[in-house]
């Protein structure tokens, strides 16, 4: 059977599967799984296009890490056949470990358990299955593997994932903002001492990379709609798990009942294979089976935050620089309880507040500029723009959303 298939991506156009294990393991069910999870969860109520998934977004990144991987052969970097293949293994399989509508996930079902934990003991599965096959991604995953310019493009901040996911995201959506140069990116990228660098010549690609990321956060990923959503998504989750444990029927499919009995941290996977497993089978089609089941559920909470989220009908949203008063929490928390005829204690799952964070460049990781004369600089310093260096600061805003009907 003929495994070195092309694809034909909207983004890149085609893309080419290089080796028959990297065929193998796109057919395993548990990669397959991710065409039916979302790559940005409940986006698609604010940009009807943010359809992609991330099994989309994974495939594009394999396809970039072969690009990058060319290009630094082309310039003299030795890279053997192995890590080739062993380096797309690595990218390819970043985001397996995530569940449907992933932050709203962890926060709930799999409280402190982060996707990278998961996708790391679902390759070791897979390396089990295949015999050993993906050891060397697994050390460049995990950064054991010698020469770290490899887990720099799987994981940094400047990493193939974000090449991917900027261009993509912004592509489905339809916002600009998102667009950055990826062909000069890629064709800047050296290695200098076993790290990853960019040659001075790109330094301006890399400004527009990190502003890019920074304006994508506010105008896509924390828009304001999609916090309402994924809060009120949180909260009907806890509300589910609520009931569960309580003792009462809440129908679900067999996987997600299995989360919603009991807390799972990230020991629980690595000593219960059936957890493992059963994780690797969840995907958005449970969440909204389960959402269609409880808007005819008996509980008044339930049913009324599955038929808000089905219908689209969200949560009113304050986004503020300065903290949220107590005042104006218990002003809301009294409110719904009257509106919706609540205990006051319930009313919490009725609204919601905490806060967001905007990131645009972690100052613990680098971004290197390799100048003319071999010096290395992080962009923060090599940048003539100030607002690189301003990029370093968390900018943080407060959230306070509750339902429109509710009256103050």
């Amino acid at each position: 059977m003929n495994k070195k298939k092309i694809i034909n991506d909207p983004v890149y156009g085609f893309i080419h599967i290089r080796s028959e294990l990297l065929f193998d393991i796109i057919s395993h069910p548990f990669f397959q799984r991710l065409r039916h999870i979302k790559q940005l969860g409940l986006t698609e109520l604010v940009y009807p296009g943010a359809q992609h998934t991330r099994f989309q977004h994974a495939l594009g990144a394999m396809h970039l890490m072969g690009r990058v991987l060319d290009h630094l052969r082309f310039k003299g970097v030795e890279v053997s056949e192995q890590e080739y293949e062993a380096s797309q293994l690595a990218i390819l399989l970043h985001d397996i470990g995530h569940g449907p509508f992933s932050h709203a996930l962890e926060e709930t079902l799999l409280q402190g358990v982060k996707h990278e934990s998961i996708s790391y003991l679902l390759m070791s599965e897979l390396n089990d299955e295949f015999n050993g096959a993906l050891t060397l991604a697994m050390r460049i995953f995990r950064n054991s593997y010698d020469r770290k310019f490899f887990h720099q493009l799987v994981s940094s901040q400047l990493d193939i994932d974000r090449l991917d996911y900027l261009n993509r995201d912004s592509f489905f959506a339809g916002v600009d903002e998102g667009t950055i140069g990826i062909e000069r990116i890629i064709v800047m990228l050296n290695v200098y001492k076993d790290q990853l660098v960019v040659e001075e010549k790109g330094i301006y690609s890399i400004e527009h990379f990190l502003n890019a990321r920074r304006l994508m956060y506010w105008q896509v990923y924390l828009h304001k709609a999609s916090v309402s959503a994924e809060r009120m998504l949180v909260n009907l989750i806890r509300r589910a798990q609520a009931l569960v444990r309580a003792g009462e029927r809440v129908p679900s499919s067999q996987g997600l009942q299995f989360f919603l009995k009991e807390n799972f941290t990230i020991e629980t996977f690595q000593q219960n294979r059936k957890a493992l497993l059963a994780f690797g089978q969840l995907d958005d089609h449970d969440i909204w089976g389960a959402i269609k089941l409880w808007k005819d559920h008996d509980d008044k909470i339930l049913s009324t935050l599955s038929k808000m989220l089905l219908q689209r009908n969200l949560f009113k949203i304050l986004l503020s620089i300065e903290p949220i008063k107590k005042l104006s929490i218990d002003r809301i928390r009294t409110a719904v309880s009257r509106e919706f005829r609540t205990l006051r204690a319930e009313s919490s799952y009725l609204f919601s507040y905490g806060m967001v964070s905007n990131e645009a460049y972690a100052e613990g990781q680098k971004i290197n500029i390799l100048t003319k004369h071999g010096d290395l600089l992080d962009i923060a310093q090599a940048s003539d723009l100030p607002n690189i260096k301003a990029l370093t600061k968390i900018v943080k805003k407060n959230y306070l959303c509750w339902p429109k009907n509710v009256s103050l």
